[in-house]
């Protein structure tokens, strides 16, 4: 049997594509980033939050380098780039997903021109990359308090020591 792709593909956006593709969606348009290396209850659930503040979100991952260089381990990303673009890709928050390779998002930031740019609780907002120039721009910069404290790094040494 031969079935065609899954329909959340056409959600992965190349960097380079990204101005384009913002444009066909609805504003209020939110921005977040992040690894997302192994999904949990604690990204779903910051993910869903998020894109309540607005129509449409977007959604750039760290590259397997620029996880690497964040230090959070030499094992560090547990999935590549595909698989956390596919995982992220299949959630019904997300209208788009892509990646960068720097250190930070700021170049997809500047592709998208956000109307709400999030980060997790963990951030203040005056240390979020491109809070000063979405605020420039008329947008608002949120930090979304977490509401289950879990995370990757957590859930891999919990694996690992069983």
């Amino acid at each position: 049997m031969n079935l065609p792709p899954p329909a959340f593909e056409n959600k992965i956006v190349a960097p380079a594509e990204l101005a384009q593709r913002v444009a066909t969606l609805p504003r209020p348009l939110v921005f977040t980033n992040g690894c997302f290396d192994i999904l949990h209850r604690g990204h779903v659930t910051y993910l869903a939050q998020a894109a309540a503040l607005g129509a449409a979100m977007v959604v750039a991952l760290n590259s397997d380098a620029s996880v690497r260089r964040l230090g959070k381990g030499e094992d560090r990303p547990v999935n590549a780039l595909a698989d956390r673009l596919a995982v992220m890709a299949a959630l019904g928050s997300v209208a788009l997903v892509t990646w960068f390779e720097e250190d930070t998002p700021l170049a997809r930031i500047l592709d998208c021109r956000p109307d709400v740019l999030v980060k997790g609780g963990d951030w203040p907002v005056d240390k979020i990359v491109g809070a000063a120039e979405v605020s420039a721009g008329g947008g608002r910069v949120v930090s979304i308090p977490f509401r289950h404290q879990t995370s990757t790094t957590a859930l891999l040494e919990k694996v690992r020591r069983l």
